[in-house]
């Protein structure tokens, strides 16, 4: 019934609309290269795209590339407790799990072999030329991970010098709310010399004194005669207590990018750029709230059988560092045939955590078992070329096509402590898991202009992958250590897409298509046991995920300085990768879920002029768990992380020097829990609704300063995703450009 309603609706659009809508305006064409791998203009693009420009960034002034996306439509940005939050994630059109949406920057694959992943600490806004962001499955063209689509950022290459130098402050309103003392500092230069080299430099850092974001929450109500702990429940309704908390989560990130190209002719150049991305967290003294008869505070306490250890109030601190190379070439062969060679390698030198151990004695801890802990650290790398070829033929057809080549590897290493707090002071080996993979891939496109104003796109993608070398270590207990024999399979991703344009202000699109997600390492070998004696297994024979998926949308302009978008999608998934409960004490990851996603995007925007744009969008995905052979339980149960409703409502503000925007971002419930029974809202671990509202005011001072002023959550709005989300906060900043 909702399809046919909509189907009425774009009809009705494009054959009223256009009476109402004055001449298009004169403009420069926005043009994309991710949708197609070559120059597209949007309105042609075979998929639904949106452009977040570097003037949007610059008025926006996110502090990490992922927040410039969050009042996107069918864009969910999970960034739950601000800077600190290792778990940010970016996701599209209801396909849960940043491991299911592509990430590129210029191209180069941010995901990362070991959980295909990405972690956004480190990377610049103030970097980015733009973002390109293509919804929808992808993988005809790119390969793994783009099942919800790809997100595409692009960083900067000036065209004359250029000098920019940025320094802020901030704080929450009220101390402990937020981001504590805020500090950021940005510098860059770049310049082109003898018009054929470009060379672009630029260091970032900040930090936080953070706030309290780690409750702890304990299911064991402390004895008679303590006192100080608030009643509680789980998310899932069970009673519970805070007794304390973790302390202030503190944290700090820097990145340096270094790019340089040269042209040698107008179509031929080459270019390189290193990228060295840096974070690192951790926590100052926690918190008890609990007090004896005496006053004194109490941080540890036996119920029954059941003693609470004071290492539940400490957290271990963790981070990572990584190095991007790049070096790219593009030149024409012959006439107008024009390849584009790009050779990259993700090198994650560092990627650590620290666990807290309880009081009893450990194995490799040392003489003090109060300070008993363990570090986790997982370098990977990854390895990818990728040769690409466009060729115009027939006067009305350009073909894209070309071959692909990825290498993975990721290896983790747990070692024993003897100091918790120090990550260096490392014993005996605890755990060790470790494991490769290859894709080779081939991949065609054929844009063909069948009338002036009807484009259709067809393209497919054959990607042949193998996992290998897999082996796991639980140290000390019986089986181990394993290895694994290699297993390989092939997948075939095809994509059709039709652009029409029946008048000069209505564009209709529509496609379906095809994707695939291969198992990662940490899904094929990770195998652990936690504290309570079960033991998570991966499994080595997994099968790669894959979605079939289908979209209609219009775009129409009205009336001067305005235009309205409307999407319906639909979502097919199988195979998707679950954990299944074996025994009560052994969970392992299988093939088994189906499920369906489909949704709405609708779009809205009114320019008055250059100097306001109002703005205004909503998306709706309905999704379900249709088979879970893991927990059939599931069924009919809403997919994890894709909240039902989101919805983005602002306005943006430029003139005489003065800049201001103002956005509000509404996100409905979610869950986390694959049986939705995480219900309860406004506790710990909870993934609430919320409607926060940001703001930012700016100033051009002279032709090179501009000071600005931002309020977050302005509202102070108070909700967890699953930790306590900041509250209420302020920021300044001190921008120079030369």
């Amino acid at each position: 019934m909702i399809f046919q309603t909509l189907i009425c609706i774009m009809f009705i659009l494009c054959l009223i609309l256009p009476a109402f809508a004055e001449k298009k305006e004169e403009e420069l064409e926005e043009i994309v290269v991710t949708a197609t791998r070559t120059e597209t203009p949007v309105e042609s693009a075979p998929a639904s795209v949106s452009v977040v420009t570097k003037e949007k960034i610059e008025l926006k002034a996110p502090k990490t590339i992922d927040q410039a996306l969050n009042d996107i439509s069918g864009v969910f940005v999970r960034r739950g407790k601000g800077l600190m939050d290792t778990l940010s994630a970016i996701t599209l059109r209801g396909i849960p799990e940043q491991k299911r949406t592509l990430i590129l920057m210029d191209g180069m694959v941010l995901n990362n072999p070991y959980t295909g992943e990405v972690r956004m600490g480190g990377y610049y806004p103030e970097d980015l030329e733009r973002v390109e962001v293509v919804k929808g499955p992808f993988s005809s063209l790119y390969g793994g991970y783009a099942m919800g689509g790809v997100v595409n950022f692009i960083t900067k290459m000036p065209e004359k010098r250029e000098f920019t130098f940025k320094s802020g402050y901030g704080s929450s309103w009220s101390r402990g709310e937020a981001m504590d003392d805020l500090r950021r500092v940005y510098i860059s230069y770049g310049d082109k010399l003898w018009d054929k080299l470009s060379i672009f430099l630029s260091y970032g850092w900040q930090g936080t004194n953070g706030y309290p974001t780690d409750l702890n929450v304990q299911n064991t109500k402390p004895p008679t005669g303590i006192t100080g702990y608030e009643i509680t429940s789980t998310r899932d309704g069970k009673t519970a207590y805070i007794i304390g908390d973790k302390g202030d989560n503190r944290w700090w990130d820097d990145g340096i990018t270094i790019k340089t190209q040269y042209e040698f002719t107008k179509d031929t150049k080459i270019k390189f750029s290193f990228m060295r991305n840096r974070y690192e967290y951790n926590y100052d003294e926690p918190h008890t709230y609990l007090r004896n008869a005496a006053g004194n505070p109490v941080w540890t306490y036996t119920v029954g059988r059941t003693t609470i250890y004071e290492n539940s109030f400490l957290p271990g601190g963790g981070g990572r560092i990584q190095n991007t190379y790049s070096l790219g070439f593009e030149t024409k062969l012959y006439k107008e045939l024009l390849m584009k060679l790009n050779l990259s390698y993700l090198d994650t030198e560092k990627n650590w955590y620290v666990t807290t151990l309880s009081q009893a004695t450990r194995l490799g801890c040392g003489l003090d078992p109060t300070k008993c802990g363990y570090v986790s650290n997982t370098p990977s790398e990854v390895y990818m070329v990728d040769l690409q070829f466009s060729l115009p033929i027939f006067n009305n057809q350009i073909l894209t096509f070309g071959s692909s080549f990825r290498h993975g590897y990721a290896n983790t290493k747990e070692k024993y402590l003897r100091d918790w707090r120090d990550e260096n002071s490392t014993t005996t080996l605890k755990y060790e898991s470790k494991g490769k993979d290859k894709t080779y891939a081939i991949f065609i496109q054929d844009e063909i202009m069948l009338l002036n104003n009807l484009t259709a796109y067809i393209g497919f993608r054959q990607d042949w992958w193998k996992t290998y070398d897999g082996y796991v270590n639980d140290v000390g207990k019986a089986g181990y250590p394993k290895e694994y024999p290699s297993k390989s399979k092939s997948s075939f991703s095809p994509k059709f897409a039709i652009v029409y344009k029946p008048f000069e202000t209505t564009t209709l699109r529509g496609s379906v298509g095809k994707a695939f997600r291969a198992p990662t390492v940490y899904e094929l070998y990770r195998t652990w046991t936690s504290s309570t004696g079960i033991t998570y297994a991966g499994n080595p024979q997994l099968d790669p995920e894959t979605v079939t998926s289908w979209d209609i949308g219009v775009e129409q302009k009205l009336w001067k300085g305005a235009k309205v978008s409307l999407t319906y999608f639909e979502n097919y998934m199988k195979d998707l990768i679950y954990r299944k409960t074996v025994t009560s004490t052994y969970q392992e990851y299988v093939n088994v879920g189906k499920a369906e996603s489909r949704g709405v995007e609708f779009e809205f925007e009114q320019r008055f002029e250059k100097w306001l744009r109002l703005f205004g969008n909503f998306t709706y995905t309905d999704s379900e768990i249709k088979e879970n052979n893991a927990n059939p339980s599931t069924v009919g149960c809403r997919l994890t992380y894709t909240p039902l409703w989101r919805a983005n409502v602002g306005a943006e503000f430029e003139k005489s020097g003065f800049s201001a925007m103002v956005v509000g971002r509404y996100v409905g419930k979610w869950f986390s829990n694959d049986d939705n029974s995480d219900r309860v809202n406004n506790v710990y671990g909870s993934y609430d609704p919320y409607f926060v509202v940001d703001g930012r005011i700016a100033y051009q001072i002279t032709k090179f300063a501009k000071l600005s002023f931002s309020v977050d959550n302005i509202f102070d709005r108070k909700y967890y995703q699953y930790y306590r989300a900041p509250g209420r906060s302020w920021f300044t900043e001190l921008t120079l450009k030369f």
